[in-house]
């Protein structure tokens, strides 16, 4: 989808020379890497955290100067998809399986930025099915758990196995209905024995670059 392309490549817009940058995982964020990678090529020095195997290979076949996490304090920036974003920039993520480090990485980032193209703005949050990040020991009892719960809760697969994210950790997708409360469901899946992290990032956003058939534009968060 060209918005898409357009909305990934504004976003790269938004780093400049010297930044730690963060980079996300995902088809738009995949445009911003590779405009990144030009910018790179066109003489920019930047350094990036990547957070996940996938972008850690395209960033690595671009030739972007790639640090460890444990080594960077903070990050000027990061860039990101999102499954879905409300009027509130709260956003379900996790389609790709990469939350657990891209909710890391955009904590420490002075400024988060998500890229989507213009179906993932919603009204409220709930349509796309919630990842949740699980240990595998117990992830039995979870689903039980959260069956009860009513969240019909599905283990996401790999062909006939598990799907396991870069921490060797499983991932169930959990049908909520629409979300009204985003943070107490956060806060309620969190203090779940075995439930590593959610999908629902809280506030996290600053700026939505948003694709569409029109180009892309920039919704600046107030909050």
């Amino acid at each position: 989808m060209e918005g898409k392309r357009q909305a990934g490549i504004l976003a790269a817009g938004f780093v400049k020379d010297g930044m730690t940058v963060g980079l996300g995982t995902g088809s738009t964020v995949y445009h911003t890497i590779m405009r990144l990678g030009e910018m790179v090529r066109e003489g920019m020095r930047i350094r990036c955290v990547s957070t996940s195997e996938a972008t850690t290979d395209l960033a690595e076949s671009l030739g972007l100067d790639l640090v460890p996490m444990s080594e960077v304090p903070e990050i000027d920036i990061t860039i990101d998809g999102a499954d879905e974003v409300d009027r509130s920039y709260n956003g379900i993520k996790g389609g790709g399986g990469a939350l657990l480090y891209e909710k890391l990485v955009a904590d420490i980032s002075g400024r988060v930025v998500w890229v989507v193209d213009k179906s993932k703005l919603v009204e409220r949050l709930g349509a796309f099915p919630l990842p949740i990040e699980v240990v595998p020991f117990s992830h039995m009892q979870l689903m039980r758990k959260l069956e009860a719960m009513g969240f019909a809760p599905r283990l996401r697969m790999s062909g006939d196995r598990p799907f396991t994210t870069d921490e060797k950790n499983y991932i169930i997708d959990l049908k909520t209905g629409f979300i009204d409360d985003p943070r107490g469901l956060h806060e309620l899946l969190k203090l779940m024995p075995g439930i590593i992290e959610t999908g629902l990032f809280i506030a996290m956003a600053d700026t939505v670059v948003v694709g569409g058939e029109d180009g892309a534009k920039v919704l600046e968060s107030h909050g």
